[in-house]
């Protein structure tokens, strides 16, 4: 996937002669259409009619200032150069064909350019290089796509993703390292890495087999299990720990049915307790009771913990929430926030070891 390369339109000089002037007026009338027009196709879908008003209501929030019977007439004329197809219907619909070999255009509508706008300021940490250069053309077109768009600023002035946590700063991370882990991962090759530990001060070197990527928060974590370790114990390595990483021609080895869906709903980021892990199977899948005031549980009416959580209204007007989750220290720094908000929970180790903060969570 390459970036698409437009040479500046040359205006016409006034010593040119009127054939030279009238050409060059040409080109730039037949540049425009070409634009315009390309516009239109990069509005149809395959699967679905699209109406020649939404069409031209597109392209005028895109800055192209012409009519209804102008996108009309471009319709029907690219009818008879590619595989699109209208229906009967008033107003009037288009469509590609079903077999119509679809081919990327180098236009892109005004939801497509926010959508690829999003993905670059929120998704771009966690998408490895390889594709990366691949977007980063399509994210430039976006861009100029926005600049150019009369409610450019009506939209993204009006879009935020805010953490429902306290905002805090991401750890630097080295980017090479990072860019060989993303690599690895990628190719599903071994990596030599020098990492630090979170309780050591010196760095240790470890051959290890990339299994996944995971954001939590603002940190990135490799989901990996070291060559030395003949169990295969998948670890958890903090990516801005690492201080160098090199990718190997070894193939990593991942462990025999593994599944991120089912690591994760196992509570395998979720970092058990160490009171916690008294209980049966370590906490995980847990029938706990909570029991708030009901202001500090009106947002779980709205949000479950669980599918099978439910919500008992007290007669004193409390809450009561029945539901399953996996104990971890997330869940025990979770219900701390709620203070005086939360009046009691069961089992009662877990309300224990929440209100205990001289014990803290590892």
């Amino acid at each position: 996937m390459t970036a698409q390369k437009f040479k500046p339109q040359q205006t016409a000089n006034p010593t040119d002669s009127p054939e030279t002037a009238s050409e060059t007026a040409a080109s730039r009338h037949g540049a425009a259409t070409t634009a315009r027009q390309w516009q239109v196709l990069s509005q149809l879908q395959r699967n679905r009619w699209v109406g020649t008003t939404h069409i031209y209501e597109q392209l005028a929030l895109a800055g192209f200032d012409i009519s209804l019977r102008t996108v009309q007439r471009d319709l029907n004329a690219l009818a008879k150069r590619f595989p699109i197809e209208k229906n009967n219907a008033n107003p009037q619909g288009w469509r590609w064909c079903d077999d119509a070999p679809l081919q990327s255009l180098p236009h892109m509508n005004l939801s497509q350019a926010v959508a690829f706008n999003m993905v670059e300021a929120n998704l771009t940490q966690l998408l490895p290089p390889v594709i990366l250069d691949e977007l980063f053309p399509w994210f430039d077109l976006a861009r100029r796509q926005l600049k150019n768009s009369k409610v450019t600023h009506s939209w993204i002035d009006r879009v935020r993703i805010e953490p429902a946590t306290q905002p805090l700063i991401a750890p630097h991370i080295d980017l090479d390292s990072k860019d060989h882990i993303y690599h690895a991962l990628f190719y599903q090759l071994q990596i030599k890495a020098c990492y630090t530990r979170s309780d050591k001060s010196d760095a240790s070197e470890y051959v290890l087999n990339p299994i996944a990527i995971i954001q939590r928060g603002v940190i990135i974590y490799l989901l990996a299990t070291r060559t030395d370790d003949p169990d295969a114990i998948i670890r958890t390595f903090a990516l801005h720990r690492f201080a160098s990483v090199e990718i190997l021609e070894s193939t990593a080895k991942t462990p025999d049915k593994f599944q991120l869906d089912h690591y994760l709903d196992a509570g395998g980021m979720g970092f058990t307790h160490p009171l916690l892990s008294q209980l049966p199977d370590h906490g995980k899948n847990t029938a706990i009771e909570l029991h708030f005031t009901k202001a500090a549980g009106k947002s779980l009416t709205e949000s479950k913990l669980s599918t099978d959580q439910t919500v008992t209204i007290n007669a004193d007007d409390t809450l009561t929430i029945h539901t399953t989750v996996n104990l971890t220290s997330q869940l025990v720094w979770w219900l701390r926030g709620f203070g005086k908000g939360l009046l009691d929970a069961k089992p009662s180790l877990l309300y224990q070891v929440v209100l205990d903060t001289s014990f803290e969570p590892t």
